[in-house]
């Protein structure tokens, strides 16, 4: 089975949309959906047995896949489109407003100036981020603005960025977001517990927040950064996935290191490996620091290369991002003029 999706190879001009996940009590085959993971059991004897990753052999893969596959042209903008339509456009600032939302909420529902649109031939309501990714305090504001346009509302919650509240407060904060509407809940973990290998209370707590989010999606966010080593990481990404992760994310875009090619080829290891085990697609999700079309690319091919066609949908793969879409949009332009704008023209909110 992991064969086959591995193998799948679509062009990136060729689009199309997988089915939404369906409930996890729900046996759905994966050629006609893609079935929510219920997790499993913690296997504590599989963890144990991760004695170390190999970094430098990760770095070599990523060196190779970002310099073998160099994408063009008429391709590059297919795939920026794709990038676009896989993105969680962000605002996690301490000066956020409801107004600041309402123009990220109007940035997502129209992502492209009208010119750059007509000029690819498109139409503009196809090509839209997948969600908006807000604090709480504006879920509902967000949810209000998107109402209708497909666009989801994403809420960072647990006490984000660093998790450190009890665990019924983070509770009630997950609850209180998808009572405002949220669609997509994006936790994060307590890293001392991945310090101290207390796999199971770090276990017991995401299967926790799972139940809380009831039919929204659960983003895992590791905090990479924080986690010191690669065996942290994957260790940390399969305790998640086996909790019931939707996703899994590698940063929160607070931490002094955020996203990397070596440490998502890590945790996109990890996915493969626990979908081979229970045959079950679990998202991915960097975020922090991915800034320029060209970053956007590697992370498209390293995802296509290590885990296929199928994870190229908003349904199992996001990118966390705040100013991506200016350089995406800047890009697309000089692709149909043969020239750059000042980001000033491309404004985000």
């Amino acid at each position: 089975m992991s064969s086959t999706i591995r193998e799948a190879g679509a062009g990136a001009s060729k689009v199309m949309p997988l089915p939404a996940r369906a409930a996890a009590n729900t046996p759905v085959p994966l050629e006609h959906g893609i079935a929510r993971n219920p997790g499993m059991k913690l296997d504590l004897g599989f963890l144990e047995s991760v004695r170390s990753v190999n970094r430098s052999a990760l770095e070599r893969r990523v060196a190779t896949l970002t310099k073998r596959r160099s994408i063009k042209a008429d391709n590059q903008a297919a795939w920026l489109l794709r990038a676009i339509a896989c993105m969680d456009l962000t605002t996690l600032n301490s000066n956020d407003t409801d107004e600041r939302v309402r123009r990220l909420c109007a940035k997502a529902i129209n992502p492209l100036r009208k010119d750059i649109v007509d000029g690819l031939g498109i139409a503009g309501e196809t090509i839209r981020p997948a969600a908006v990714c807000v604090y709480h305090p504006f879920v509902a504001t967000a949810v209000e603005a998107l109402r209708g346009t497909g666009v989801h509302v994403a809420a960072v919650s647990t006490a984000f960025p660093h998790g450190l509240a009890p665990l019924s407060t983070r509770l009630q904060e997950i609850e209180a977001s998808v009572r405002d509407g949220a669609d997509e809940i994006d936790v994060v973990i307590p890293r001392g517990l991945v310090y101290g290998a207390k796999w199971r209370e770090l276990f017991n707590e995401i299967v926790a927040m799972r139940a809380a989010c009831g039919e929204a999606h659960l983003k895992v966010i590791l905090g990479t950064g924080d986690l010191s080593t690669l065996r942290n990481v994957m260790l940390a990404s399969m305790v998640a996935m086996m909790a019931g992760a939707d996703f899994i994310k590698t940063s929160t875009g607070k931490e002094s290191v955020n996203a990397t090619l070596p440490v998502g080829l890590a945790m996109v290891r990890a996915i493969r490996s626990y979908f081979e085990e229970t045959g079950y697609l679990i998202g991915f999700k960097p975020a922090g620091g991915i800034s320029t079309a060209k970053a956007s690319l590697d992370w498209l091919v390293l995802i296509k290369e290590e885990l296929g066609r199928p994870w190229l949908e908003p349904e199992l793969f996001r990118f966390g991002a705040s100013s991506l879409l200016t350089d995406i949009e800047r890009q697309l332009e000089h692709h149909l003029t043969g020239h750059y704008s000042a980001n000033h023209r491309h404004a985000m909110a």
